[in-house]
């Protein structure tokens, strides 16, 4: 493939690494329905299956507390090779997961080897966000909200369809033929990629100045924010929003086959819809200049946005719950949520590439992004909690009271002139 102009390198670079993030997203929605009918099936409770996706988290807290060091030292796409080829071991792994007889060692198997899955989704994302930087000028900030908008808000998209195709699969194939098919198309992304050879060479740092967490204050002030914007959301999306709808629909004498289409398909919506969102986020949010100050200004009141409706959705799970259409409303209210959730999750993306400077791309950004998985990592641990000991209620004030942290730190950040 012959390129030569710059501009025509850059686009063709930001298009490879997407396609490459877009089949990895997609793997990852289908493998986690996968995982989920297939150990409900098995009868693993609501918590059990928790914990399973807790270790997923964790797993994807170490992958950003190295994968900004890795891709320093050798390069971007050594990263993203990585994080398929560790997806594609998990899947393999997986297949033998049925083969246990005793619960207790089918359970820690299962978690360790679906942990891989989240180490390697992490290693990917980093290298697809950190490319975007690298192929942006410096003072496009513009063009770099458009870019990381897109590739965000695409990639919740395909995971949600990801969360289709893995019901497909579960249903019209076994449990092993369907972690196969996944690890095949994954294995012809490998083929792809290593043929188009994605420009993402990175400027590689010297060990000495190497430094696993941000010296930025600002940076840190949005890893703090992110932290509790994305647990308050998994607070309640994790374990509370499923259960709470399974029993909901169990009461009225929905078959349990059903039952989960409905549930996970309400959910994979939920995620196209937010990703969609994320796609539009420079149109409704319109920044019209470069400025990054104005680019601060001008989302803060979208935050404090996020912030009134999670306290409305809060109030009213307390005033409503009783209702017998409460479940309705309160899946059309978390729609507006994820409307508002979907454009500051947007703005995050763009600030931190923004803030970073090219050297220290991977960095910041592993960092950032440990920050969003241990964030993650909390949010699932609490989801089983407050729902066990509150319910819904619980799970969802409890939300609110993370949004409004976080939206105490994002104030925080001040524009600096580099």
């Amino acid at each position: 493939m012959f390129i030569s102009d710059s501009n025509d390198k850059n686009l063709f670079s930001y298009l490879s690494t997407t396609f490459s993030y877009w089949l990895f997203m997609l793997s990852d929605g289908a493998l986690r329905m996968i995982v989920l009918f297939n150990f409900h099936s098995l009868g693993y409770t609501p918590i059990k299956l928790a914990y399973i996706f807790l270790i997923y988290e964790l797993m994807g807290m170490i992958a950003n507390l190295y994968a900004g060091w890795l891709a320093a030292r050798f390069g971007l796409t050594i990263t993203l090779y990585l994080g398929f080829i560790i997806q594609i071991l998990a899947l393999g792994l997986l297949t033998f997961a049925n083969d246990f007889y005793l619960e207790i060692n089918q359970v820690l198997f299962v978690m360790l080897i679906y942990g891989l899955s989240g180490l390697s989704k992490d290693l990917t994302k980093m290298s697809a966000k950190s490319a975007v930087k690298l192929v942006v000028k410096e003072g496009e900030n513009k063009k770099l909200f458009n870019w990381i908008s897109i590739l965000t808000g695409s990639k919740n998209t395909i995971k949600g369809i990801g969360f289709f195709l893995g019901a497909i699969l579960i249903g019209y194939f076994d449990y092993k033929l369907s972690l196969m098919i996944i690890a095949c198309i994954l294995f012809l992304v490998i083929v792809i990629i290593y043929t188009i050879k994605p420009i993402i060479n990175n400027k590689k740092l010297k060990k000495k100045d190497i430094k696993l967490f941000s010296t930025v204050h600002n940076i840190n002030l949005l890893s703090i924010s992110r932290f509790f914007l994305f647990g308050a959301r998994d607070i309640w999306f994790v374990v509370s929003l499923p259960v709470f709808f399974y029993i909901f629909l169990e009461s009225k004498n929905v078959s349990q086959f059903s039952n989960f289409l409905i549930v996970g398909g309400s959910l994979a919506i939920w995620i196209i819809f937010y990703g969609f969102i994320q796609s539009f986020a420079p149109k409704i949010i319109n920044f019209s200049t470069n400025k990054l100050q104005e680019s601060l200004l001008k989302s803060k009141p979208w935050f404090l946005s996020l912030l009134i409706c999670s306290g409305l959705i809060s109030f009213s799970s307390i005033i409503l719950s009783n209702f017998s259409l409460y479940p309705y409303i309160l899946l059309i209210s978390l729609f507006f949520f994820g409307f508002f959730f979907a454009l500051n999750s947007s703005v995050h993306s763009y600030l931190i590439v923004s803030l970073s400077n090219k050297e220290n791309i991977t960095l910041d950004v592993g960092f950032y992004y440990m920050s969003n998985a241990a964030g993650r990592f909390i949010g699932t641990l609490l989801s089983g909690l407050s729902y066990q000991l509150y319910g819904i209620k619980g799970s969802l004030i409890l939300s609110t009271i993370f949004i409004a942290l976080s939206y105490s730190f994002y104030n925080k950040i001040k524009y600096q002139k580099n």
